[in-house]
């Protein structure tokens, strides 16, 4: 706990924490998780009206600062920019949480299904490789060494997912009466990123060990939102649980990873998926 009460080792009172891809259906819970625990959240997204939105809407149910702007994190000079108007206005940075990515999902073109590997698009590869990887690299980067000038540091977090342990079960995207070359499967895109996401983890683990900052990897399952009944009772028959998560089930996993309650974490990465890749 590093000297922290222990009634108080999950507050993340007045830390600025920044958020990549805060629009998105887990930005916003991770948004909210740390305003709940009194830090300051900085909504960072290719849109301002969302995070613009949600940071008032934090700010009124929460009473403390927020901020949402509109940052491209595959844009160096726009990190770089948005990093230093973060020291101007707030005068540092505690936490990043790297959790921008695609979820691609390649749709039927000219009879080809393009989510197969052996027809998947150069320029997505490019597309999804830059969000997720190129991007945490940049922000980790900037926020991180703006983290590492931090007398007693901070913590940074990378999304991971369950599909960077293992792989994902193509299974579940069958469908019948449809050839083999022309089924849907999850693209090579996703676990390539967040395996990825890992091996950033575990570098920026020992990177800034001395200056004391923490680097760990979430790696949620599924969450339910919508999907086919069919498709869930696939996924829900290979989840020891038996079902996915719902959106707010992250939040406490993120408040702890960030928070003085796990100041002796470092390098971890962590499965939060029902005890899906324990199978």
């Amino acid at each position: 706990m590093s000297g922290d009460s222990l009634e108080n080792i999950f507050h993340l009172t007045g830390k600025v924490v920044v958020i990549t891809g805060a629009a998105g259906l887990l930005g916003r819970q991770h948004a909210e998780a740390v305003a709940a625990f009194g830090g300051i959240p900085v909504l960072l997204d290719l849109e301002s009206t969302p995070v613009k939105k949600l940071a008032k809407d934090l700010k009124d149910r929460y009473h403390v600062s927020a901020a949402g702007m509109t940052v491209d994190i595959t844009d160096e000079d726009s990190v770089a920019m948005n990093c230093k108007q973060l020291i101007e206005e707030f005068g540092s940075i505690y936490g990043l949480v790297n959790n921008a990515a695609n979820n691609p999902k390649v749709e039927d073109s000219d009879k080809k299904n393009f989510s197969r590997l052996e027809n998947f698009p150069l320029d997505v590869w490019n597309q999804d490789v830059a969000v997720g990887m190129t991007g945490a690299f940049l922000c980790a980067k900037h926020y991180g060494n703006a983290i590492a000038k931090n007398p007693n540091g901070g913590s940074i977090v990378n999304i991971s997912s369950d599909l960077g342990l293992i792989a994902p079960d193509q299974r579940l995207y069958l469908k019948e009466n449809i050839s083999a070359e022309k089924q849907s499967v999850k693209p090579v895109t996703y676990s390539v990123v967040k395996a990825g996401l890992i091996g950033l983890t575990r570098y920026l683990s020992t990177y800034w060990a001395d200056k004391k900052v923490r680097c760990n990897a979430l790696c949620p399952g599924g969450v339910e939102n919508g999907q086919p009944v069919d498709f869930l009772r696939e996924v829900f028959s290979r989840i020891p649980m038996g079902r996915l998560a719902q959106p707010n089930e992250y939040q406490g996993i993120l408040v702890f990873m960030l928070s003085p309650a796990s100041s002796y974490l470092n390098g971890a990465v962590i499965p939060v998926d029902g005890g899906r890749s324990a199978w």
